[in-house]
């Protein structure tokens, strides 16, 4: 009779087993900037595949979304950039969430990237290499002068980061900010790549912009002279030169930003609550590759929310070893 009783529950048991969310509602959220609405997607999904209901995400800014991570009004993000966030969490904030895995390990990249043909024509290592006549004269795309630098939108973080170097090292007589829409100027800077001529520009990673033109293929990143960090930048001074930059002129690289790890930041009452959750959030890792690739996509026009699920799956369907391996490792965290 026993026997027979087991028999009966195995199944039950063995789909709960599969389904440790079950009954599990799940309050995500999502930065304002859309390069991290794909990591966002793909945790979700997983989480509905652990059984999970999982809630559309709230799309806070940072400030904004660790307050609310603090006082479980939502459970988690992908989202984190460290150590550029530190500055933005409240006061105890570790005794009430934390930090998980790396959603992409140093890929919080910022810096200046050339064309790495003009790059080689004119031995360029650092900005101070604009200060040759014969390089700004080669990089001047509007006649006044000075070479022209694809920079940041007025109100954005990093034109404060930008116009601080343009102060310490004395840029402004040589270079020419373009501070108009971003996504605009960098067609502009990407079409008269396409059409042979030099160009020079601010980015980030993740991003599109890398996608399109290629760090050691089509651009190089390059130095800023020395590192001078701003105050709010002294806390990260020793990630402002990284080693391993794929496509850099020198190794290690002085970027002249801090770099920050791209991690999830948890509730930590949630992931005590839930250890299959906690597991996945953990595990999760991306290829900076594969977002700068999706958030290619986006850019060209492939931006709604289902454009963005069909992402999701088409990444799941090529990576699906790895993801059950993910999903796996959680079930056997809830046991």
């Amino acid at each position: 009779m026993l026997l027979l009783m087991c028999a009966l529950a195995s199944p039950v048991v063995a789909a709960d087993a599969q389904l440790p969310g079950k009954g599990v509602t799940v309050k995500p959220a999502r930065a304002t900037w859309n390069t991290g609405y794909f990591q966002e997607a793909l945790v979700s999904e997983g989480l509905k595949e652990l059984g999970y209901k999982v809630k559309r995400p709230k799309e806070l800014q940072n400030p904004i979304f660790y307050q609310a991570v603090a006082f479980g009004d939502v459970d988690y993000w992908t989202n984190g950039w460290f150590p550029n966030h530190d500055g933005q969490l409240p006061p105890d904030f570790y005794k009430v969430a934390t930090k998980l895995g790396y959603v992409a390990k140093a890929g919080g990249l910022q810096g200046y990237l050339v064309s790495k043909e003009f790059a080689d024509k004119y031995n360029i290592k650092s900005l101070d290499d604009f200060k040759r006549p014969e390089v700004m004269k080669a990089f001047d795309a509007n006649g006044d002068g000075k070479a022209d630098l694809t920079a940041c939108p007025p109100g954005w973080g990093c034109e404060t980061v930008i116009n601080h170097h343009f102060d310490v090292y004395d840029l402004d007589p040589y270079i020419n900010q373009i501070k108009a829409s971003y996504s605009a100027s960098m067609a502009d800077a990407i079409a008269r790549h396409d059409a042979g001529q030099p160009v020079f520009f601010y980015t980030w990673a993740p991003n599109w912009t890398i996608f399109k033109l290629k760090p050691g293929e089509d651009v190089v990143w390059i130095n800023v002279p020395k590192i001078m960090p701003k105050e709010s930048q002294k806390s990260g001074e020793d990630r402002m030169t990284m080693s391993g930059i794929k496509g850099a002129v020198s190794d290690p690289v002085k970027l002249g930003f801090v770099v920050s790890d791209i991690q999830v930041v948890a509730n930590k009452k949630f992931l005590e609550e839930n250890p299959a959750a906690a597991k996945f959030l953990e595990v999760f890792t991306l290829p900076l590759a594969d977002i700068n690739e999706q958030n290619t996509r986006m850019q060209n026009g492939e931006k709604s929310r289902k454009d963005i699920e069909r992402h999701v799956k088409e990444w799941i369907e090529k990576n699906q070893v790895t993801w059950d391996g993910w999903l796996e490792q959680a079930r056997q965290a809830a046991m």
